[in-house]
């Protein structure tokens, strides 16, 4: 292996999104990564979840370009707000360094495009993490649906969401005291501008991974309804139907979930539904197995989830891996699959503005590639 005793520098920029720790975390626990430098325009942001994990001052930025010209990433993960993603790779993509962005990908397709052609003419890599195609109920799922288990993929059903993004911080800790709903308006995550709402934040996992389990397949067609609660311009929920050639797929998002899934699944479970020609799986978020129906099996078995190697685990063990091999990515955190996510949630948006179906071409010649 060619780069088997590099040890790979990776920055975190932005710390927006608490998703900023569970990257550090990443970083620490691979064996060949370094965290090699932290940044955010307030230094107390990057101080709360640093001082968790006991990073030195030293390696604690209070500039961006500082960063970038004494830790020299290879690697950097952008958690800033969705609105900010597209300048970020175009600095990052300038300064010749491999960008993860933090799901979602972009607040629209005009974005991720502008961001696909920097990562592209800069010639670095380009990818999105998506936290829930590391639960191992959904990778055994794309596993079993590859081995044509149950036939060719007819409908995706999806519903997922938390209690909401103000109620936990990194690792899933619970945040501490309950925030006024007058001041929770002032934080991007509920603020449209900024790519604040619940159909932003859940619906491109949706999308992205039944867009994966799907083999690349897209909707000719979408229809939306969200919910915004009064004194909000953010919805708090979704309900997306997608129209297939072979039937009708759901995808559902929701902030304000009975319990968050990680302590105690809620009521709808939050998770996948997969129907196939030849037999159905459930997937559901943190589960131990996955239960499949077959011919041989109409009354359902379970399967227990796969191990996984290091590189499914993780965003940045994913990216270390392809940046190993070639530096060429497939599924959900390559772009092209989350392109294709991208256009669902555009289309979703439409919709849900309109109050009318919106049609989606699933020709596409504008962008290919595998990466």
């Amino acid at each position: 292996m060619p780069h088997e005793s590099k040890i790979w520098q990776i920055a975190i920029i932005g710390f927006d999104h608490m998703h900023a720790g569970d990257f550090l975390r990443a970083i620490i626990e691979h064996p060949r990564a370094a965290a090699a430098g932290l940044w955010d325009s307030d230094p107390a942001r990057v101080d709360i979840v640093a001082d968790d994990f006991d990073i030195p001052a030293e390696i604690r930025f209070a500039d961006v370009d500082e960063l970038i010209e004494s830790g020299r990433p290879d690697i950097a993960v952008v958690c800033s707000t969705t609105r900010e993603h597209a300048e970020w790779v175009d600095y990052l993509a300038g300064k010749g360094v491999n960008i993860i962005l933090e799901k979602p990908f972009a607040t629209s397709l005009e974005d991720a495009d502008r961001m696909i052609e920097a990562a592209t003419t800069a010639d670095v890599l380009l990818a999105v993490n998506w936290p829930l195609a590391w639960y191992p109920p959904h990778r055994t799922t794309q596993r079993l649906i590859n081995e044509g288990l149950i036939g060719r993929v007819r409908e995706v059903h999806y519903y997922d969401g938390n209690r909401g993004p103000l109620n936990h911080v990194h690792d899933k800790r619970e945040a501490e005291g309950a925030l006024d709903p007058e001041a929770r308006r002032t934080t991007w995550w509920y603020q449209k501008e900024r790519g604040g709402g619940s159909l932003l934040d859940y619906l491109g996992y949706g999308a992205t991974l039944s867009t994966w389990f799907r083999g690349g397949e897209l909707p000719s067609e979408i229809t939306a309804r969200t919910h915004v609660a009064p004194g909000d311009e953010v919805d708090e929920q979704s309900v997306v139907i997608a129209s297939y050639p072979g039937g009708l797929s759901t995808l559902q998002t929701r902030w304000g979930t009975f319990t968050d899934p990680w302590t105690h699944q809620p009521q709808p479970r939050c998770g996948f539904v997969v129907v196939g020609t030849e037999g159905t799986i459930s997937s559901f978020d943190y589960a131990g197995s996955v239960t499949v129906q077959t011919h041989e099996h109409p009354e359902g078995r379970d399967i227990p989830v796969d191990v996984l190697d290091l590189a499914d685990t993780n965003g940045v063990a994913h990216v270390i891996a392809g940046l190993e091999s070639g530096g060429i990515l497939t599924g959900p955190m390559s772009w092209s699959i989350s392109r294709a996510g991208q256009r669902i949630v555009d289309s979703s948006i439409a919709s849900a503005e309109s109050g009318a179906p919106v049609i989606l071409e699933t020709a596409d010649a504008a962008k290919t590639g595998a990466q």
